[in-house]
């Protein structure tokens, strides 16, 4: 079995780890890995928040109830769903485009579709955009096929948290295959989290936290089950 395939079969979500230390180059490794997940347009709407000193780990477990994972974990990453890095995310990808030699045609392309994608996704002042741009979305889906982008703020929001989940996946392969494991967590006290992070709930939602380690010898895992292809998969 290819070795990707290997460490995609082989990671669980793991109860109890040991005590380990985790080294700068293994952080740098398993975020890149994070960050170069499939990302909508190339927007990236998430942050990463790296806890790792004990002050700050006790904390952060805390919050997310003391379960075992957390309270034994050798690191935590809060993923957070970002709503508000649009403009700035877009002018650093024009920075780097004028930077690596791409043609002012590109350039001028990408800029002029970063505005639109900016204007779709704006919400406006109490929803004010998002009925509007609804309300003509719909007109438009009577005389043609077409995608609705997310409009509403939850709609947002959605969209945010499906991207910030395709980079946490990386984050979790890219740790197994290192040789450490994790544990995806969502039993949080996001109110209080995203207080301690200095989240604004205007733009940012706590989606996960990943605990980090190496899996304690006291920690049983079962075999793992999951539903058969026939009751998950239609081929058309």
């Amino acid at each position: 079995m290819p070795d990707a395939l290997d460490r995609i079969f082989q990671r669980r979500a793991v109860k109890i780890f040991e005590p380990v230390e985790i080294s700068d180059e293994f952080r740098e490794q398993i975020l890149n890995a994070a960050r170069h997940a499939p990302s909508s347009f190339n927007t990236q709407p998430y942050k990463f928040y790296w806890v790792q000193s004990p002050a700050n780990r006790s904390v952060v477990a805390r919050l997310c109830l003391g379960q075992k994972p957390a309270v034994t974990a050798s690191a935590l990453v809060v993923a957070v769903a970002d709503i508000g890095s649009f403009s700035a995310t877009s002018l650093r990808q024009l920075e780097w485009m004028r930077s690596n030699g791409f043609s002012q045609e590109r350039i001028r392309t990408y800029a002029r579709d970063a505005r639109i994608g900016r204007i779709l996704f704006l919400p406006g002042p109490f929803g004010t955009f998002a009925a509007i741009k609804r309300a003509l979305f719909q007109l438009l889906h009577l005389r043609m096929v077409i995608g609705i982008p997310p409009l509403s703020r939850q709609d947002l929001f959605k969209w945010a948290t499906k991207n910030t989940s395709l980079a946490c996946q990386n984050l979790m392969i890219a740790t197994e295959a290192l040789g450490m494991n994790t544990c995806p967590m969502e039993g949080i006290d996001r109110g209080r989290l995203s207080q301690y992070l200095g989240l604004s709930n205007r733009y940012h939602e706590i989606v996960m936290v990943i605990a980090i380690g190496k899996k304690s010898p006291a920690c049983h895992v079962p075999p793992q089950w999951r539903r058969p292809l026939d009751t998950t998969v239609t081929v058309l």
